[in-house]
């Protein structure tokens, strides 16, 4: 049997202190209790683009108003294999918060902690912390 592919958009939101803004899964979700960039699943006939401007205004209630995308991840799970489409979001309209509930955090990019974040965001925070 084939694996789910799915394509993520997630949003590096930073702010003019150096600080990322990240969300924390639900303790439910697949890979619950680890910190992640907010965003989430492209829809049919979305672009990463398109999802990423959807996913946070639904997540962390912000308007993206500039966002460019900084690098592509494919990881391979167990049951799933995932694509990860990264972008530097340095323009919005509101301020982040957890709209859905979920614990929310601005952290000083050098502060980003890899092993706190899913084995798929690893990479980026390494990248971020370089």
């Amino acid at each position: 049997m084939e694996k789910k592919h799915l394509h993520i958009a997630a949003g590096i939101i930073k702010n003019s202190n150096d600080e990322i803004f990240i969300t924390q899964r639900s303790v439910n979700s697949h890979m619950g209790g680890f910190w992640e960039f907010p965003g989430g699943k492209l829809e049919q006939g979305e672009t990463p683009q398109q999802a990423l401007i959807r996913e946070l205004k639904e997540e962390v209630g912000i308007t993206v108003t500039h966002c460019e995308l900084v690098d592509t991840v494919v990881h391979d799970f167990p049951d799933r294999k995932i694509t990860l489409y990264f972008f530097l979001v340095d323009e919005w309209e509101n301020e982040p918060f957890g709209k859905e509930g979920q614990p929310s955090r601005w952290v000083l990019r050098s502060e980003l902690i890899a092993d706190e974040f899913p084995p798929a965001n690893r990479s980026i925070v390494a990248f971020l912390n370089s």
